[in-house]
């Protein structure tokens, strides 16, 4: 009984002791919400943003942009609004706006409990009369306390101001874009007319903006988004009575026409509103527009002047001789992705061409500039430089037939015969010819071998991100079927420039608040992405300017004189998009040429972008490092790697003869005399190579694979017309007899007759190598190492000599080994030590 008693005493003091916690913290709440002061709206005209955001240069001291500079505001009064902008605003924003009390109950748990849920604080149910709080008198920082004082301040604010006033202030501040605030500017800025005479169409395309000012700018490259959005504000309206179907109809359908646009001080507004766009993304819109950030970004001012005023002049000129208006230049940094330059035209504020079109980060076809993806694939999975695949004329839809006739049953438009620019075949070419010269039926052919789906993916681990629906791609991918954005190809090619090696491209360096704090700073994400020897093997042959000669001359705008410079171009058809991709390992730099409208021109990618990126590249390794290449390893073994995958295109069956004996080699036939023969049998290559294993057997049927036949009869036709001009080597021409000049006893003996064993020498003595010999063939040639230490390499007489104090590696007792072959080629090594007094 006493124990229950006591246990009874400790729980009601417990609860006590609870409801009197309870009792005082409410009490301090009360308190605390009671002393949040209702501001005075009276004062909004004067009301002035100081916390503006500033986007700087890669140095820090170049401003590029201040967000505030030229903020415009006028405001004014409830009945200077039209009806249209209010009941749009109303209907996307707050469609209970006259019926709540300024916080939607509903709607702030729901915002709440999606907060808890993702441990932040989110976004969601705020009320027009919250959003005025929030955007006039509170700071930026999301806080729990923040949002208390939101909540609290707007059913004050609601209890003590009209529902008109407090739209009226909501209208005069909201922001609509760049520098514009409130809806009076806003309707000035984008359609040069007061607030008052706005349209409902024009209202709901400004009712649209608030939601992400930057994204849904009627300037920038989201217009699709803009009237999607448009579009929901009306729907909205007339899902709330506030107007007729008739109205939604027709505004709906109305061509609005937006005003030029007026930009005020800025420098690279291109790539600011790139960043801009990042930055809101990224920390939201209200953050970026009032909370005073220092951006210092990856552009280098200089090469940003340089690069603009060359795109200007290079299209300009493209305009006049070959109807191509504008044009787009990007260059990154492969070593770290960082952009250093980005101009998306020729004029960001030439409105006849929509110069504030940021084509850098618009998709466009590419062209054959995405042939190198392919031929990395292929590289990676076993082919050669020197793989060989005829370039001829070739259908690849197979329900047309070999010649490019639709099978009965089946579409002529469906066939599928690709050209070149020439209308040329040129029978056998190596890969190397092949991608130099841009030729489109090997690249075809060499896309369906190694397959769609590891181009691809081979194309998005180095950077390509807009080609994610495989199901709409077929072969005419390589040569540009699909879409890709500018910054995107230039960012990729940084992948062959860094030897394998991805760094995705990124415009910021530091974002830092006004109190110093540090929100973001480059830190570098490098991925191997690409085997090295692949990416080298890729700049070995797009710097190769002997491989491209054929189609683009030894004096190209592709050829950077005593530079290693890697590049390609790329055309679509009827010339609607020129490209040029370069780089060396320090830069990569990638220009489009064409009409934002799409309309063709005159010429394609070296005589439209080559220009501008010849001019830009020699402006940029002025200041840039003269690095060069490092060179791939194409040594194949023969004994491994089947001849048609070597360049043996006559065949796939071989053997080796030595040269000497003119008899069949064996194991101890030196490399220097193996030749090797292949057996004639002229095939295309699907008789020889399986796709699903390049580097195993020949397939056992190869007329299983569709695409055979279609492959295997202009070959047969071409070797029928031109095969007298080749010699033939048959089975016939394979000896019986075995090398007898280089056996296992046929290695000449030699010894070391000085230095000795057995002296001492002093260190600044001279050492006169001498050697004695036996064998069949004389000593040809000594390759001299001292201490594991190549010295150098002697050929008959044999005159070598050294002094031991000029070695690197000198010792008391040393060792001396000689590589030697005789005129035959035979090879042995012998060694012996010598001992240095010290």
């Amino acid at each position: 009984m006493k124990k229950w008693y006591q246990n009874n005493k400790f729980v009601k003091n417990l609860v006590l002791l609870c409801a009197g916690s309870f009792i005082i913290m409410t009490g301090l709440i009360v308190i605390w919400l009671s002393s949040l002061r209702i501001p005075d709206f009276s004062s909004f005209e004067d009301r002035k943003i100081v916390n503006s955001t500033q986007i700087y240069d890669r140095t820090g001291q170049i401003l590029l942009y201040d967000i505030h500079q030229d903020v415009k505001r006028a405001n004014i009064a409830f009945a200077d609004m039209s009806m249209n902008i209010k009941n749009a605003t109303v209907a996307i924003e707050d469609s209970n706006f006259y019926n709540h009390s300024g916080v939607r109950v509903i709607s702030t748990l729901r915002a709440v409990l999606s907060n808890i849920f993702k441990f932040g604080i989110g976004g969601g149910g705020s009320t027009i009369t919250q959003q005025l709080v929030k955007n006039t008198l509170l700071n930026p920082k999301k806080t729990y306390s923040r949002k208390i004082k939101e909540w609290v301040l707007a059913i004050k604010i609601d209890n003590s101001m009209p529902k008109e006033k407090i739209l009226e202030a909501y209208l005069n501040e909201v922001p609509y874009g760049g520098t514009v605030y409130g809806i009076e500017e806003a309707a000035k800025t984008y359609f040069n007319k007061h607030a008052l005479d706005l349209t409902l169409a024009e209202a709901a395309y400004l009712a649209a903006i608030p939601q992400s000012p930057t994204t849904l700018s009627p300037y920038g490259k989201n217009k699709d988004k803009l009237e999607e959005r448009k579009n929901l504000v009306l729907s909205r309206m007339h899902e709330l009575k506030f107007i007729t179907e008739d109205d939604y109809a027709a505004a709906k359908n109305e061509n609005v026409v937006f005003a030029p646009q007026v930009t005020g001080s800025i420098r690279a507004p291109h790539f600011v509103f790139f960043i801009k766009d990042y930055l809101e993304q990224k920390y939201g819109s209200e953050l970026v527009e009032t909370g005073g950030l220092k951006v210092t970004t990856t552009l280098d001012y200089n090469l940003q002047e340089k690069g603009e005023r060359i795109v200007k002049e290079g299209a300009l000129k493209n305009e006049k001789d070959w109807n191509g208006s504008n044009a787009a230049l990007v260059a990154v940094d492969p070593k770290t992705g960082q952009i250093l330059t980005m101009v998306g035209s020729r004029n960001y504020f030439d409105k006849m061409i929509d110069g504030n079109f940021n084509v850098a980060i618009a998709s466009r076809q590419p062209g054959s500039s995405f042939k190198p993806f392919i031929y990395a694939t292929a590289f990676n999975k076993g082919f050669t430089p020197d793989s060989v695949l005829f370039d001829l004329p070739t259908e690849f839809q197979t329900t047309c037939d070999a010649k490019g006739k639709a099978l009965p049953g089946h579409n002529q438009a469906d066939c599928y015969m690709p050209d070149d620019y020439d209308t040329k075949y040129r029978g056998p070419m190596t890969l190397r010819d092949a991608l130099g010269q841009s030729i489109n039926i090997p690249a075809v052919k060499l896309f369906y071998l190694v397959g769609l789906g590891d181009a691809l993916r081979t194309a998005e681990s180095m950077g390509i991100s807009t080609l994610t629906d495989i199901g709409r791609y077929g072969l005419t991918l390589v040569i540009g079927g699909g879409e890709i954005t500018l910054l995107d190809m230039t960012s990729a090619y940084g992948v062959f420039a860094n030897s394998g090696i991805r760094n995705p491209y990124t415009g910021i360096l530091k974002v830092e608040t006004m109190n110093g704090k540090i929100l973001e700073e480059f830190n570098q994400k490098e991925r191997i992405v690409l085997p090295k020897n692949t990416a080298l093997t890729i700049s070995d042959i797009l710097s190769d300017n002997i491989a491209r000669i054929p189609t683009f001359g030894a004096n190209s705008l592709l050829l950077i004189p005593k530079k290693d410079v890697a590049v390609k171009t790329g055309t679509t058809n009827n010339n609607r998009d020129a490209w040029t991709i370069g780089y060396t390992p320090s830069i990569v730099v990638g220009v489009w040429a064409g009409n934002n409208d799409n309309k063709p021109m005159k010429k394609g990618g070296v005589a439209m972008a080559g220009p501008i990126w010849n001019k830009f590249m020699n402006e940029a390794l002025k200041i840039l490092p003269d690095e060069k290449f490092e060179q791939p390893n194409l040594e194949v073994d023969s004994e491994v790697v089947k001849p048609v995958l070597r360049g043996k295109w006559l065949g796939n069956e071989n053997f080796f003869i030595d040269k000497i004996s003119g008899k069949l080699a064996t194991e101890y036939t030196p490399r220097e005399t193996r030749l090797e023969k292949v057996i004639t049998n002229v095939h295309s290559i699907l008789y020889w190579v399986n796709r699903d294993d390049i580097l195993g057997p020949p397939p056992q049927n190869p007329s299983n694979n569709s695409q055979f036949s279609h492959w295997e009869i202009p070959v047969q036709e071409w070797w029928t017309q031109n095969g007298w001009k080749y010699g033939i080597t048959t089975l016939a021409d394979k000896p019986t007899a075995v090398d007898d000049v280089h056996t296992a006893t046929s290695t000449p003996i030699v010894s070391i007759l000085e230095p000795s064993s057995t002296a001492i020498y002093f260190s600044d003595q001279k050492i006169q190598l001498k050697i004695s010999s036996s064998g069949l063939f004389p000593i040809q040639k000594l390759d001299v190492f001292i201490n594991g230490i190549y010295m150098g390499t002697s050929n008959a007489p044999l005159n070598f000599s050294f002094i031991p104090k000029e070695l690197d590696d000198l010792r008391a007792d040393n060792e001396l080994k000689i590589i030697f072959y005789d005129s035959a080629y035979n090879k042995g090594e012998v060694a012996t030590t010598f001992r240095v007094a010290q």
